[in-house]
C-alpha cells in the first residue's frame, strides 16, 4: 500500500432579481423580456478562459469543455460535484466515488496509459501535482493538443477551495463552485459551533495514522487533518513536524496519543485490533483506554468537498459525548 500512499493522500448564488422586475414599468414588454433572456449568460463564465495551473503555466481553455478526464480522485469528486456529470470521460483506477466514477474509462493509475487518453479525445485533462513523474505523459497528450491543466496538490482548507475554484473556472461552472466552497465553509462552522464549549484541559491529544503499522505514516502540520483537529480542539501529537510523516513504534509510546485514529480500515481487515495488540503500544493511553477508532479515509484524507464529513467523523470519534444525538 505505502506505494501509492501519495494517491490516496492527495486527494455562486444567481442573485434573485424577480421582484425589481416586477417593479419596472417604464421598459417595453419586449425589452423586458430580452434582458431576462439574457441574465442567464450573464451567468455563465465566458470563454476563453485563462488560468495558471500548479506548474506555473498559463493554460488557456478556449471552449466550454464537453468531455473532460480527472486523472485523481479528488479532481473526480470535485468534477462531479460540480454537475460534470455527463462530460467525464475518463478516470483513474483508484477513483471510487461517487459509484458513477466507478462505470466510467479508467486510464491508469500513477503510470496512467497516454494512449487510451487521446483516443477518449477530451477538450480538458484534469492533471494533478502529486504525480511529477508523469511530465513526459502529460507532454505527449499536449502535442496531441489537448489542454492539460495540473491541479495543485492540496494541503490545506484554502488550497482545496482554491482547487475547487480552479477546477470550477476551466470547466464553466464557476458558480457551483461559489456554492461548494460557500456550502464546506458553513458546514465547518457548524462543526466550530458545538465544539467551542471544550476547555483546554478537556481537549485529547490525537494521532491519526493513514498507513498501519509497522510503517506507519502519520499526519503532521501543514495538512488539512491539522486544520481539522484544530478546527473541533483536539491536539495533533504531530504538530511538531511537517506533512505526512513515518512514525516508529517507540515515537508512538513517547507521545502517547489519548486517541488513534486509523484511515486505513478499508485496505486493512480488523485495522483497530491489529493496531491495540502491536507489541510495544500496551501502555499507550489511547490503548488503555480503548480510544482507537477507524474513520473513514477518503473523507479525511481526499482533498475534496467531503472534508467537511471527514472532519463531522474525527470530532465524533474524538469527542463522542459531545456529538451524541
Amino acid at each position: 500500500m505505502k506505494k501509492w500512499l501519495p494517491v490516496l493522500l492527495a486527494a455562486g448564488v444567481l442573485s434573485a432579481c424577480s421582484d425589481s422586475a416586477e417593479e419596472t414599468t417604464e421598459a417595453p414588454a419586449d425589452d423586458q423580456e430580452q434582458e431576462e433572456a439574457e441574465e442567464p449568460a450573464e451567468s455563465e463564465s465566458s470563454f476563453p478562459v485563462t488560468v495558471t495551473d500548479a506548474n506555473g503555466d498559463e493554460i488557456t481553455i478556449e471552449e466550454q469543455p464537453d468531455a473532460i478526464v480527472s486523472m485523481l480522485p479528488s479532481n473526480t469528486e470535485i468534477a462531479y460535484a460540480l454537475g460534470l456529470d455527463e462530460e467525464i470521460v475518463g478516470v483513474s483506477d483508484f477513483d471510487n466515488y461517487p459509484e458513477e466514477a466507478m462505470e466510467v474509462e479508467k486510464i491508469g493509475g500513477m503510470e496512467f496509459n497516454v494512449e487510451k487518453i487521446i483516443a477518449l479525445q477530451p477538450d480538458v485533462v484534469l492533471a494533478h501535482a502529486s504525480n511529477p513523474g508523469g511530465a513526459d505523459g502529460l507532454q505527449q497528450i499536449e502535442d496531441a493538443g489537448i489542454s492539460v491543466v495540473v491541479i495543485e496538490n492540496a494541503m490545506t482548507f484554502d488550497e482545496v477551495y482554491d482547487t475547487i475554484d480552479m477546477i470550477g473556472q476551466v470547466t464553466g461552472t464557476t458558480e457551483e463552485a461559489e456554492q461548494i466552497i460557500a456550502d464546506m465553509q458553513a458546514g465547518f462552522d457548524e462543526i466550530a459551533e458545538k465544539v467551542s464549549a471544550i476547555s483546554e484541559e478537556d481537549q485529547k491529544s490525537v494521532l491519526v495514522d493513514v498507513a498501519g503499522p509497522p510503517e506507519m505514516y502519520v499526519a503532521g502540520n501543514n495538512t488539512f487533518i491539522q486544520e481539522m483537529l484544530d478546527l473541533i480542539n483536539a491536539e495533533n501529537v504531530m504538530a511538531d513536524q511537517e506533512g505526512f510523516v513515518p512514525l516508529t513504534e517507540e515515537e508512538v509510546v513517547s507521545r502517547n496519543p489519548d486517541v488513534a485514529l486509523l484511515t486505513f480500515g478499508y485496505y486493512v481487515e480488523n485495522a483497530v485490533d491489529q493496531w491495540m495488540s502491536y507489541e510495544g503500544f500496551s501502555q499507550v493511553t489511547a490503548v488503555t483506554e480503548e480510544a482507537v477508532f477507524e474513520v473513514p479515509s477518503d473523507e479525511v484524507t481526499r482533498s475534496g468537498p467531503r472534508l467537511v464529513e471527514g472532519t463531522q467523523a474525527l470530532a465524533e470519534a474524538i469527542y463522542p459525548d459531545v456529538f451524541a444525538e
